[in-house]
């Protein structure tokens, strides 16, 4: 599997897509206005990221990398 070379910033952003993603599907979430304010936002900044002009950003696989490893650093931070 090819490992691209995210930029900090993109990972950072998908990081908290997961975070904020969680906390609004948590039961009875509180300020759930802001939070799916916050996820469009997010959603946003990472799909225009300049990462995904270059070419290792144009595979469909490199989002799905993205994904991944913003998880993974979430539960190795966590454990």
């Amino acid at each position: 599997m090819d490992r691209h070379l995210f930029p900090d910033d993109l990972i950072h952003a998908q990081q908290q897509w997961h975070d904020t993603y969680r906390a609004l599907a948590a039961p009875r979430p509180r300020r759930t206005t802001e939070l799916r304010r916050r996820l469009l936002l997010l959603s946003v900044r990472i799909h225009w990221h300049p990462f995904w002009s270059t070419p290792a950003g144009r595979t469909a696989a490199g989002r799905v990398e993205l994904r991944q490893r913003a998880a993974e650093g979430r539960t190795r931070g966590a454990a």
